[in-house]
């Protein structure tokens, strides 16, 4: 891995090989044969707020092999930017040619994220915009940074960015150049912070399990 950028001044690092190519492919061909040989449907997916167009979208909580992916990388995403971290949720997104996303932050259980780029149809990179400050716009979406200043992060197959999501406004305001591609979001939130109730996306119930044999 390599690390670009300072976390704690810049609210993001770009990590380039965070996960190896082989991994990322094989990840893909795991959600393709798991979707069958016919095209993908994108008809009864909605568009989410920050898109102008519907795209196909698998949840971790739908989709089980995404979650222990989320949860496996925990703690290396939480050595990266020195903190202790909890898993909250994780979604799969494949964006068509021409897409957007717009600009926004995120809700709290989006503390700390990673865009995680898991393949490109025709190889060209499509770059990750983060502002240059924090926000005091709260969860507005717009189409772009306005008067603010930003930094655009070419990615790579592989490669991820860290990020604030609740603190710096966030997006793809340049159209994306493949004919699809496609991405991992990961969530976590502080243990001990001001979100930690958040964790497995208050879905899972963290009380000890007790067990008994026959």
């Amino acid at each position: 891995m390599n690390v670009i950028a300072d976390y704690e001044t810049a609210g993001y690092l770009h990590v380039e090989e965070l996960i190896p190519l082989e991994v990322a492919r094989a990840f893909m061909r795991g959600v393709k044969n798991d979707l069958g040989p016919d095209a993908i449907q994108l008809s009864g997916w909605p568009t989410g707020t920050v898109l102008k167009r519907p795209a196909f979208e698998i949840y971790g909580n739908d989709y089980r092999p995404m979650s222990f992916f989320l949860w496996a990388l925990t703690p290396t995403i939480g050595s990266l930017i020195g903190r202790s971290l909890l898993p909250t949720y994780d979604y799969f997104r494949i964006y068509r040619e021409g897409d957007v996303c717009m600009v926004h932050a995120d809700r709290p259980a989006c503390e700390h994220s990673v865009s995680l780029t898991l393949d490109y149809s025709d190889g060209a990179a499509w770059d990750f915009q983060i502002a240059g400050n924090p926000t005091a716009r709260g969860q507005s979406i717009e189409d772009d940074f306005g008067a603010d200043s930003f930094t655009s992060i070419s990615m790579s197959v592989g490669d991820a960015v860290i990020y604030r999501g609740v603190n710096y406004r966030h997006g793809r305001i340049t159209p994306n150049p493949n004919g699809w591609s496609a991405h991992l979001f990961l969530h976590f939130v502080e243990r001990g912070g001001p979100f930690e109730d958040q964790a497995f996306d208050r879905k899972i119930d963290l009380a000890p399990v007790n067990l008994s044999f026959c």
